[in-house]
């Protein structure tokens, strides 16, 4: 099995993504992870960065297609890759062994080729699947590959009643196994409610990193969510050295 990259060298401290890329979780699946892996993904490649989106695994393919919808907004096919797609609309490791087609998937497999992507591609997004505690493969599950890829994580979560608890216990469990989080991502903000209102401080209070708002952004098209995503993150999540 490989060895991801240095976790000195790629994790870089809150507030920011490193050289070599970020993991891009969620508090729970359907919270925007896909629109932010793919904002993110063609705000670098805009920057100049030859910034790849990784999908490890797609479940409720099709019409479920992660990975094509980063190159639609990137507008080119090069912009992504996922290593495995699966039809059933489940948990990857319930998805492979209740898929028709007899579909293997190994968690050495799915490691392997994500480290294989941020080590041959000069920025990667990793994108996850569902939240942390999804089961992925081998009895292992998705927290287990963002802490063995070696990466920061940027956390998408929802931004109205109901996310305190759920990012707050993602925060704490990537920090459990060691893994930097970059930041908190609070998608499809409107700010309509009180608890959207008050929910980014009180988040950034609970889990001592950075919070961003995300509005809810025009998925058809690719300007809104590129410029959505680079008009909401201060430009230093993609560079340190960059003033806020």
């Amino acid at each position: 099995m490989s060895e991801g990259p240095d976790t000195e060298a790629a994790l870089d401290g809150a507030g920011h993504i490193s050289e070599d890329g970020v993991f891009v979780v969620g508090t729970d699946t359907g919270v925007g992870k896909t629109v932010v892996t793919a904002g993110l993904t063609g705000w670098l490649r805009e920057r100049g960065t030859e910034a790849v989106a990784v999908k490890p695994c797609q479940t409720g393919y099709p019409p479920d297609d992660d990975a094509a919808f980063v190159e639609s907004v990137c507008g080119t096919a090069d912009a992504a890759v996922c290593l495995q797609r699966l039809s059933p609309p489940l948990a990857p490791e319930v998805a492979a062994r209740e898929s028709e087609d007899d579909a293997t998937l190994s968690y050495e497999m799915i490691l392997d080729g994500v480290i294989e992507a941020v080590e041959t591609n000069e920025t990667a997004v990793v994108e996850g699947i569902g939240g942390l505690r999804v089961p992925l493969a081998d009895g292992r599950e998705v927290i287990d590959l963002v802490a063995d890829v070696g990466l920061p994580a940027l956390v998408v979560a929802r931004s109205g009643l109901g996310t305190l608890n759920h990012t707050g216990l993602t925060v704490q469990a990537l920090r459990q196994r060691a893994v930097p989080v970059a930041g908190v991502v609070l998608n499809e903000y409107e700010g309509a409610t009180t608890a959207e209102r008050t929910n980014p401080a009180v988040i950034e209070r609970m889990t001592d990193t950075p919070v961003w708002t995300v509005p809810p952004l025009d998925t058809e098209s690719s300007a809104s969510v590129i410029d959505g995503i680079s008009g909401s993150l201060p430009a230093s999540v993609l560079d340190p050295a960059t003033e806020q």
